[in-house]
Formats: C-alpha cells, structure tokens, sequence
C-alpha cells in the first residue's frame, strides 16, 4: 500500500510538473510603447504555433497582471483557461486593460501564421478596433453584440466570425436573441454555436453565470480551436 502511495504521489507530481512545463507563459510588458503600456500574459507552445489567439476579458478589461506573471482577476474563463489552447499547438496573448487589441495582433502575426481574436462580453467592443490590423479570424463569446455591431458599422469588415453564446445567458445585455440577430447580420459570415448547460450561480452577468461558460469551459475552448485550425 505504502508503494502504491508513493507511486501515485509521484505520478500526480508528474503531471503537475508537465502541466506547468507545458504552459511556458511569459510576461510581455512594453512599458508605453507597443501595448500602450499594458501588460500581457503570452502562452507559446514549442516550435512555432499553428495559430495565434488575442483574449480580451470582459468587463472593465482588468486582469492585474503582475511583473512576476502573478493575476489578480482570475475568476473569469477566458483567463483561467488562457493556457489550455497549447495542446493544440496554438498561442495565446490575454490582454491587461491598457494594452492595445490591434498592437496585440500585430505581436501575434509575428509568431504565428493565422491571428485570431476571442473577444468576451464587454471586450466585443474592442474588435471594431483589431479589425484595421486584420485578423485572421473573430470569436465573440457572450458577447454584447447589439453595441458590437454599431462599432464594426459593416459586416464586410469582418473576417470569417464565430460567435459562441450559451443559450441560458440571462445578462441584459447579452441575450441569447442578440446573438440570432448579430449572425443574420452578418449575412452568413458568422457561424453560431450554441453551449448548453453547465452550472449558474449569482448575478448573471458574472462569471459564475451561464454568462461565464462554468462546466462548459472545456467546449468552448475545443471549438476556438477547432474554428482558428479551419481557417487558411
């Protein structure tokens, strides 16, 4: 029994390491110059990325990203998962609020051959932004599409574009009707994918919500990279 707890300890130590190991993030901070003075956590897999993700969290966009790659504001999916799109060979950049979306893809274009921006709730209203850089590719992810759609003014700006909505989101502001209406929009550019399930807690434009993909993080995760691995 005593072999056996050992062993398991060091199996389970194992894949913590190769699970830190895997990571490889670094702090990208370009103090008043390429991001406006806003940090950023980058995620690279080995050997050059098959594709490139820029994360903007929703909200007021503050992660608190220390110089140490310490996060205060990890709660939020598109932060605690930034990491999980290297086993499918792809990077990722997650955008403090003061850095510049569209210097972030330039960044991105560098290191990877497809750049592709996810953009969640209130961080929609950064893409009309990004699309001067053109990116490759836009997700919106419980977006606030109705004010996404004023910004961008006309849907041939846009490249192709996934939108994943969970279908009991009861934020105000992020109804699942304003992602039907943003995809007819668009005249067939958009691809709507819906998530359902998974657990809801406290106000509903939180993480804890349907509104934050809880229990369904995984998914979502599977069909970004699903969608930035189809585009050529």
């Amino acid at each position: 029994m005593r072999t056996f707890r050992i062993a398991a300890a060091f199996l389970a130590t194992s894949l913590l390491l190769s699970a830190t190991a895997a990571r490889c993030e670094e702090v990208v901070d370009l103090g008043g110059g390429l991001f406006g003075g806003g940090r950023a956590l980058l995620n690279k897999p080995a050997g050059k990325p098959r594709a490139g993700l820029v994360l903007l969290t929703g909200g007021d966009g503050y992660v608190g990203i220390g110089s140490d790659g310490s996060v205060e504001r990890d709660g939020n999916w598109i932060v605690r998962t930034r990491g999980a799109y290297l086993r499918s060979g792809i990077a990722s950049i997650t955008l403090d609020a003061n850095a510049d979306p569209a210097k972030a893809v330039e960044y991105m274009r560098a290191l990877a051959p497809r750049v592709i921006v996810v953009a969640m709730s209130r961080g929609a209203l950064k893409v009309a932004g990004t699309l001067p850089a053109r990116p490759d590719g836009i997700v919106f992810t419980s977006a606030m599409l109705d004010q996404a759609r004023d910004m961008i003014g006309d849907p041939s700006r846009l490249p192709p574009t996934l939108i994943i909505h969970h279908r009991q989101d009861t934020c105000r502001v992020t109804l699942p009707e304003s992602a039907v209406s943003f995809q007819q929009w668009t005249g067939g550019k958009a691809r709507l994918l819906w998530i359902d399930g998974g657990s809801s807690t406290g106000n509903p434009c939180q993480a804890r919500a349907y509104h934050g993909f809880i229990g369904r993080e995984g998914q979502v995760v599977s069909a970004i990279s699903g969608f930035a691995g189809s585009l050529r």
